[in-house]
């Protein structure tokens, strides 16, 4: 049974950074798209970023090009989301999701993924 567990969350000021952490257990990360979303009060979820874990190849919403970067450690089979020069727009709950299937390949819909976890919470206020 696949899971996740999300952290790394909290508040900052504009400007700052966090670093999102997503543990993983019940398989192993190889081969799988993995994404992170955010759904911020009143609004529906937004696909943020996805990794194909073995290749480490990455895509990115382009509201978060060049700030968001997001990155995989098999060894401990936690994916990641390092967020620089935060902005108000990014405040919302930050969840990690995987795709039902080895091979799939990474969407920004959020219907595509079949495994979630219960989110972080990401606050950027001033």
């Amino acid at each position: 049974q696949a899971q996740f567990v999300e952290s790394g969350g909290g508040s900052v000021q504009p400007g700052g950074s966090l670093r999102l952490s997503c543990v993983a257990s019940g398989f192993t990360l190889d081969n799988y798209a993995i994404a992170w979303f955010r759904q911020a009060p009143g609004k529906e979820r937004e696909w943020v970023s996805c990794i194909i874990s073995r290749g480490e190849r990455t895509t990115y919403a382009d509201s978060v090009k060049g700030r968001f970067t997001m990155s995989r450690d098999n060894a401990d089979n936690t994916m990641y989301l390092q967020m620089n020069t935060l902005n108000p727009e990014d405040t919302g709950v930050y969840y990690c999701a995987r795709r039902p299937t080895r091979y799939l390949g990474c969407v920004s819909a959020d219907a595509s993924y079949t495994s979630w976890g219960v989110g972080t919470q990401v606050t950027v206020s001033s």
